[in-house]
């Protein structure tokens, strides 16, 4: 006599018992597999590029033999699969190696631009967020009537800009026009908490400008998508203020495709804040960042890639485990 077979597979029942908590390892697991293929982009993308730090090092006067006994010592002489294996084991532990420009550790390095760049973006976001929600339900309050036209027309004009001409036009009114900012950018471990948000002014407000747009726009058009249901007419039939209908019942119900956005737009901060870092010459990571592709200082640039794939993909994460928290098809799919 033969055992009967299982009815169900014990993942399948793992999903049916607990399928928010599936869905959300599941998502774990995918980003970590991105994160996985992502440095082998960021290796392997370095690796084949022309040149390298020894010929950068030593000029076009180089002898081969110097060419060579560089290559020697930083051990670029060993095959890629073996040193792309040592990388990841170093970097999964927190050790990135050091810099062959300057010969400190990027860890440490890293640890203080990193605490710069996560400030200006942190500041950005505080700003950002509630202001490009406020302004979504604001629009649709008066939507199609003269605050709609006028909050638009600036979100599509504050799009249409690039963040470093953002940057250079706010230089050129508040830094030397009238002398109401300061520039460059620069801040350090003595300065006091207001003299650094003095100084971060211009950044943040360039960084703001580009992100509230969008996700202005995708507010409203979120909350005009649940104004057309039945229930929201039934809350307006009952008397419900509209505005008090936006906030009340609305927005709660869009709250998914918002937080996503939101998301997205705060790892845009943290990874697209390189060019207003460089434009204002702010010492965070896409400063570091970008004076070590200069000078092709490959643990550098591998270090920064992969950090700010990390924050791209976690925030990423993030974003879609709270739109299935905060969506009930989500949580139990048919």
């Amino acid at each position: 006599m033969t055992n009967p077979a299982p009815s169900i597979l014990p993942g399948l029942r793992f999903r049916q018992r607990f399928p928010l908590l599936a869905l959300i390892l599941e998502r774990f697991v995918l980003s970590l597999l991105l994160l996985f293929a992502v440095s082998i982009l960021i290796f392997g993308g370095l690796e084949a590029l022309p040149g390298d730090f020894a010929t950068t090092y030593l000029g076009q006067s180089a002898t081969p033999q110097a060419v060579a006994n560089i290559r020697q010592d930083l051990g670029l002489n060993r095959p890629v699969t073996t040193r792309y294996v040592e990388w990841l084991g170093n970097a999964v532990q927190g050790d990135f190696g050091t810099s062959w420009a300057s010969k400190n550790s990027v860890s440490e390095q890293i640890g203080k631009r990193l605490g710069n760049s996560l400030f200006l973006a942190g500041f950005a976001a505080i700003i950002s967020v509630p202001l490009a929600v406020g302004l979504g339900m604001l629009s649709v309050h008066f939507r199609n009537r003269l605050p709609d036209k006028i909050i638009n027309v600036i979100s599509l004009a504050a799009i249409s800009l690039p963040e470093f001409f953002i940057g250079y036009l706010l230089i050129l009114f508040f830094a030397v026009k009238f002398g109401m900012a300061t520039f460059p950018a620069t801040v350090y471990d003595s300065m006091g908490f207001v003299e650094r948000l003095k100084a971060i002014a211009l950044p943040t407000a360039t960084l703001v400008l580009v992100v509230l747009a969008h996700m202005m726009r995708m507010t409203r058009a979120a909350i005009l998508s649940v104004m057309s249901s039945a229930y929201m007419e039934t809350a307006e039939l009952k008397g419900i203020g509209a505005f008090r209908a936006i906030v009340k019942h609305a927005a709660p119900n869009a709250l998914a495709p918002i937080i996503n956005v939101i998301a997205l737009n705060l790892a845009y901060l943290v990874v697209g804040v390189v060019v207003v870092e460089v434009v204002f010459v702010y010492p965070g990571m896409g400063q570091y960042m970008v004076d070590a592709v200069t000078v092709r200082d490959m643990p550098v640039v591998q270090a920064c890639g992969l950090i700010f794939a990390a924050v791209y993909i976690f925030l990423n994460m993030t974003a879609d485990i709270l739109a299935i928290i905060a969506n009930p098809r989500l949580r139990h799919p048919r």
